[in-house]
């Protein structure tokens, strides 16, 4: 009777994930900037989240909407019960901009997030999941965003959908049965990222634990959002905020590492562990081309 209610318990455990969106008002691919564009894409990407909690990174300065339609685009997301993050005004890359450039950059995001909530952001998220390109860096950037008290959010289901999302909105514009091609490969794609952090997760910190999904404002998430919350309820996962899923002791693990790359939370504890690398899924081959091919022009 024991082993049949253990059994029971371990095949009935419900998954949990936060999901977070980048980039805001859009980013990851090259479709229209301006307010009407932002604006359907915005309804259509968070319609099918009612009831799903969300924290949306902004980059104030990017995307070419004046301050008025930035903020229209931010209520949507505050409408749709969304919190709002930092994530820098212009998305500057901490490898190659100095210290205090860069500092200067996450200030300047705050007033655009501060009148559209109402309240000082508290999370932040490093542009490309970079970190600190040295020890130092780190460590320097890391006591900046505690005196502004901020809390970072880390990934630990990161991914390419910027490469997916900017053939995606190529597509969509010559060939709508190409552009379908390529939103059935993105949802089968991710599901297999799914896969492989979920059992990293179990080789590097021994259990299941809430996962925090990096995914960026843009037309190919608008469209694929349906199919990408019916893959997590397949795969067993309820939805959490980002504050629950920070509750986690997982995420007290050490960071050790300090370099340019920027990557998945669990490969940093891995490292900390002193386990072997282990890599993701890679994206199709025939979309990491048509990424490189769109990038050249």
């Amino acid at each position: 009777m024991l082993f049949v209610v253990v059994l029971t318990a371990v095949c009935g455990q419900v998954r949990e994930v936060a999901i977070t969106f980048d980039d805001l008002p859009r980013g990851g691919d090259s479709r229209g900037g301006d307010l009407d564009s932002v604006r359907k894409m915005t309804r259509k990407l968070v319609g099918p989240l009612e009831g799903v909690p969300v924290t949306a990174f902004v980059n104030a300065g990017r995307g070419g909407l004046q301050a008025a339609g930035l903020q229209e685009i931010l209520k949507l997301w505050l409408d749709a019960g969304a919190e709002l993050g930092n994530h820098t005004y212009s998305h500057p890359d901490i490898n190659s901009t100095s210290l205090e450039r860069y500092e200067a950059d996450v200030i300047k995001g705050e007033p655009a997030i501060t009148q559209a909530s109402g309240r000082q952001p508290l999370y932040f998220r490093h542009p490309f999941l970079h970190t600190g390109k040295d020890a130092i860096t780190k460590r320097e950037l890391q006591a900046f965003l505690e005196r502004r008290k901020y809390v970072v959010a880390p990934v630990t289901l990161d991914n390419s959908d910027y490469m997916f999302a900017l053939v995606y909105a190529s597509s969509a514009r010559n060939d709508q049965a190409a552009a379908e091609r390529v939103r059935d490969a993105y949802v089968s794609y991710m599901e297999s990222i799914f896969a492989f952090f979920e059992a990293r997760s179990l080789e590097v910190v021994g259990r299941p634990f809430p996962q925090i999904l990096l995914l960026h404002a843009n037309q190919l998430n608008a469209d694929a959002m349906p199919a990408l919350l019916q893959m997590m309820r397949k795969r067993g996962y309820r939805f959490v905020t980002l504050a629950a899923a920070l509750r986690d002791p997982a995420y007290r693990l050490p960071d050790p590492y300090a370099g340019p790359g920027g990557f998945s939370w669990i490969h940093r504890w891995a490292q900390g562990k002193k386990m072997p690398a282990r890599g993701e899924p890679d994206e199709p081959e025939w979309i990491r081309e048509g990424f490189k091919s769109l990038q050249k022009q």
